[in-house]
């Protein structure tokens, strides 16, 4: 009984550590593959996990969301193209030329770039709590952003922040087609998007890496997103979605932890500096009592947000 109370916390624990360990794991493999082609490779392995998934849920029984339809392609198509096409490529970039750790700490931006968009762009009420967190986000984002060689922003760093504003987009037009299947989304965006970042590398000329690497890059995008997204369903099933999303929010420290696990590298001066900024501003967001139901799928990934109304504005 105690196991079966606990089980839908560890599966939204094991799926934030699996999403957490994305980046740095990627960042291994930008060793081996280019940018966009790994982005595709990796895509393509969360669309396949996903769909495993539904397939087995299928086989089982399990009651599935409402399904797509036409009306729903002009946001899946903006969602696919921002958060699916242009912000993994953005973020791996990024990745080659920022520590793992950094770049684990500088995703937790999305939420702050979600809240904003939502704000400006589709006028929605942000409250005083919400702000706070921004700012402090923000200031860490400015802190990690910061090249103290060449006195100026670090190119990596930025490359990453632009990836997290490309997904706070995608979360946007993601919330208009929120009460479909998450899983058929998170297949539809990454099978699409994985097979546009490989052909956009392709034509680009990029080399295809051996076996080895593509079967690799392909299990990482199936169990750190594919998985961590199937867990996060089931959990959410169990405890709600509020819960589960809070716990999936821990995703980018998970990450940083396994960055160090794996490079073993000490961070700099400005990642001690940014990081309790960071970790206050998260706290702000993940203590909100009021959201949305909200999907989103960082081309890989997807969120599903339950969102309350007894209030007048939303947060993620």
């Amino acid at each position: 009984m105690i196991y079966s109370r606990a089980r839908p916390l560890l599966f939204a624990i094991v799926g934030a550590i699996l999403f957490g360990a994305s980046a740095p794991l990627a960042k291994v493999l930008l060793g081996e593959a280019h940018p966009v082609l790994l982005a595709g490779l990796l895509y393509l392995g969360c669309g396949a996990g996903l769909l495993a998934f539904s397939l087995a849920r299928s086989a089982f029984g399990v009651k599935v969301g409402v399904q797509l339809t036409c009306k729903d392609t002009p946001w899946l198509a903006g969602a696919v193209l921002a958060g699916g096409v242009a912000a993994p490529i953005m973020l791996l970039l990024g990745l080659q030329s920022t520590p793992a750790a950094t770049a684990s700490l500088l995703l937790n931006f999305e939420c702050a770039a979600t809240t904003l968009i939502a704000a400006f762009m589709f006028q929605e009420y942000v409250g005083e709590r919400a702000w706070a967190a921004i700012g402090l986000i923000t200031a860490s984002s400015v802190v990690l952003s910061f090249d103290g060689a060449q006195f100026g922003a670090s190119l990596g760093a930025v490359s990453i922040i632009v990836a997290c504003v490309l997904w706070g987009l995608d979360n946007n037009l993601t919330r208009s087609i929120s009460s479909k299947d998450p899983v058929s989304i998170g297949i539809v965006k990454g099978t699409v998007s994985g097979a546009f970042s490989l052909a956009l590398a392709l034509l680009l000329g990029a080399p295809l890496p051996g076996p080895f690497i593509i079967m690799a890059a392909m299990l990482v995008g199936s169990l750190c997103y594919g998985l961590s997204i199937a867990l996060f369903i089931l959990s959410m099933r169990h405890i709600g979605a509020a819960r589960a999303s809070a716990l999936m929010g821990t995703a980018p420290f998970a990450g940083v932890i396994v960055s160090f696990l794996i490079f073993r590298g000490a961070p700099d001066t400005s990642f001690y500096i940014s990081a309790p900024l960071m970790v206050l501003g998260a706290l702000l967001l993940f203590g909100e009592e009021h959201a949305h139901t909200h999907i989103h799928v960082h081309g890989t990934i997807t969120h599903e947000h339950i969102h309350r109304h007894d209030d007048q504005h939303r947060h993620h």
